[in-house]
C-alpha cells in the first residue's frame, strides 16, 4: 500500500489499484464512459453495486428515474458531464451521492444500456488502453476492484463541498 497526502487520492490504496486508477483519469471522456460500460458488463455478476442493501436508490431520483426519460443524445451529455466533473443539475446530484450509490447508478445504466438507456455501438472496439485496464482490474480480488470503482465513482460528479484537510496538509494536531 501506498500513502498519499493529495486529497484526490484514497490515503491508502494498493499499488496495482493506485495504478489502474491512474491509467483510468488519462483517458478521454467516451473512453472512461466505454470502460464503465465493459467492466460491467464484461464482468457481469461479479462486480455488483457493492451489496444492493449497501445502496440507497431513493437518493438518487433523477440519475436512476428521470435519467431514463431522456434521449439518447440527453443521456450521453449527463454522463459525459459527470465524468467531467461539470457543473449540471445531474453531475450535483451525483456528486451530492456516495460512493456506493455512485456505484449504484453506474451499475444501473449499464444494466439498462442498449434498452432504456444509450448503449454502445454496435461496431465499438475497445482501445489497447481500455483492454489493458479491463484485463488489470479482472487480476484483482473482489474487494480491489470495489475499491477501483469507488476511488473512480467518487472522483466523478460536480460538489462544491471540499473535502477536510488533513493534518498532514495543516500541519495541526486536533484539538477539543
Amino acid at each position: 500500500m501506498t500513502a498519499n497526502f493529495d486529497i484526490t487520492v484514497p490515503q491508502a490504496i494498493q499499488e496495482k489499484s493506485h495504478e489502474v486508477v491512474e491509467a483510468f483519469n488519462k483517458l478521454d471522456t467516451d473512453a472512461k464512459l466505454a470502460w464503465f460500460y465493459l467492466v460491467y458488463t464484461k464482468m457481469g455478476a461479479s462486480v455488483t453495486p457493492v451489496a444492493p442493501t449497501a445502496a440507497e436508490p431513493q437518493l438518487a431520483p433523477m440519475l436512476l428515474g428521470d435519467f431514463f426519460k431522456f434521449s439518447d443524445e440527453e443521456q450521453l451529455a449527463v454522463m459525459r458531464q459527470i465524468v467531467n466533473g461539470e457543473d449540471s443539475e445531474c453531475s450535483r446530484a451525483y456528486g451530492a451521492l456516495k460512493e456506493n450509490n455512485q456505484l449504484y447508478v453506474w451499475y444501473e445504466w449499464a444494466k439498462a444500456m442498449g434498452d432504456i438507456a444509450i448503449g454502445m455501438p454496435a461496431d465499438y472496439k475497445p482501445t489497447e488502453a481500455i483492454s489493458d485496464l479491463l484485463t488489470k482490474i479482472e487480476a484483482l480480488d473482489f474487494d480491489g476492484q470495489i475499491s477501483i470503482l469507488r476511488t473512480i465513482s467518487g472522483q466523478m460528479g460536480y460538489s462544491d463541498v471540499k473535502p477536510i484537510e488533513t493534518q498532514a496538509q495543516t500541519g495541526k494536531t486536533a484539538s477539543f
